[in-house]
């Protein structure tokens, strides 16, 4: 469905948040995730920006300055994500937004959403977005519980449709409030990057879930 965000915009920060979110009962069970004496999983690397230096990709595609990426026709959809050392793999489907603005997550906390208006993975430019579930309604952990357990160098494929697969490197995780998600999250130029978003602590019932987002950042492996 066409939400008041239209198909070709970003949805609000507040409004990927509150998609994302899950409830309470499983929010112990993510907790035991966590590193002793810890809330939140710790921020690593820096965020990957859209104007740093053109890079040859693992494909042998330069990427350019910004808006002046190169275009190649459409990218494959992406159907497949594994990040090998975590034992993270979530089959991906498309998704996009709802009718009322919130960016639509499977139903299976063991399946990954790409944003369908953005970039896929694999494009030359631009940040491909990948929305999972940090748990579910029944109390059982997602696929994307495993992000809290990611380092930087860990390995990340996707797999594409009629497309050889394409292999990432994770160099960022950062935790934002979720109302601050940053706008290049869902930006369309520059050097391309893997984000993969979920939901962080603290859980607030009262406040319509979780508060914050974790966001891990790779970038194409050559």
């Amino acid at each position: 469905m066409r939400s008041s965000t239209g198909a070709g915009r970003p949805p609000a920060a507040a409004v990927v948040a509150a998609a994302v979110a899950a409830v309470v009962l499983a929010a112990l069970l993510v907790w035991s995730l966590w590193p002793s004496g810890t809330s939140v999983p710790s921020d690593f690397g820096a965020r990957p920006r859209a104007q740093e230096p053109a890079t040859a990709t693992s494909s042998g595609v330069l990427d350019d300055a910004p808006g002046e990426g190169k275009t190649t026709g459409p990218a494959s959809e992406p159907t497949a994500l594994r990040v090998p050392r975590v034992s993270l793999e979530a089959l991906v489907q498309d998704v996009g937004v709802r009718g009322d603005g919130t960016v639509e997550i499977p139903d299976d906390a063991g399946q990954a959403g790409w944003y369908r208006f953005g970039p896929a993975p694999g494009a030359p430019a631009g940040s491909a977005v990948l929305i999972g579930h940090v748990d579910d309604r029944t109390g059982d952990l997602g696929a994307f519980a495993k992000l809290y357990g990611v380092r930087k160098g860990d390995a990340i494929t996707v797999a594409r449709e009629d497309a050889p697969p394409v292999r990432y490197e994770v160099t960022a995780r950062e935790v934002v409030d979720k109302d601050r998600l940053p706008d290049e999250v869902f930006r369309r130029h520059g050097r391309p990057v893997l984000t993969l978003v979920t939901c962080a602590p603290p859980y607030d019932r009262e406040r319509g879930g979780y508060q914050r987002n974790l966001l891990v950042y790779a970038v194409p492996a050559g």
